[in-house]
């Protein structure tokens, strides 16, 4: 079975943190690597204000459903060390995001394993970690919306990767 990585770089909302949690474990996904903003569920010696973290970890319970708990994550601030990780480990870094260079998700024919990269709901993901990205990748959008929420396009994404490609 494939290897697949998520990386969720500055997604605001912990419910879209919650719901990646239990799509990333429906698909099958290694390990989630939460960075930059991205909210993240309480964790041993954590260094939020207790009150802070719990909050937090309720939020991404609701739409997690227990799956934060299932699947390997961590939370680094900045996702540069990230990818640098794990490109030493053969991954192919994908970043699913609308620019010039970016494949249909449908022409992509796969390489193993894989890190897939997804950002923040309204602005995307920034352009130094688009140029770190060996590949970018959208998918085709047919209504008047140019876009689809940071969950929701993960999810057709992983689709592809896991069952598709």
């Amino acid at each position: 079975m494939r290897s697949i990585v998520l990386i969720v770089h500055d997604v605001r909302s912990a419910h879209n943190v919650g719901s990646l949690f239990r799509l990333a474990d429906g698909f099958g996904v290694t390990k989630m690597h939460l960075t930059g903003i991205t909210p993240y569920p309480e964790a041993p010696n954590d260094k939020r204000l207790p009150h802070a973290a719990q909050r937090v970890g309720r939020q991404i319970h609701k739409t997690a459903l227990g799956a934060e708990n299932n699947l390997p994550w961590e939370h680094t601030a900045t996702p540069q060390s990230v990818i640098k990780r794990l490109k030493s480990e053969d991954y192919q870094i994908i970043a699913l995001e609308q620019t010039a260079k970016a494949l249909p998700i449908t022409e992509y024919k796969g390489k193993e394993p894989v890190a897939l990269l997804v950002g923040n709901e309204i602005n995307g993901l920034p352009p130094r970690l688009l140029q770190k990205a060996d590949l970018h990748l959208q998918i085709p959008m047919l209504g008047v919306k140019e876009s689809h929420n940071a969950a929701i396009a993960a999810s057709i994404a992983l689709y592809h990767l896991r069952f598709i490609v």
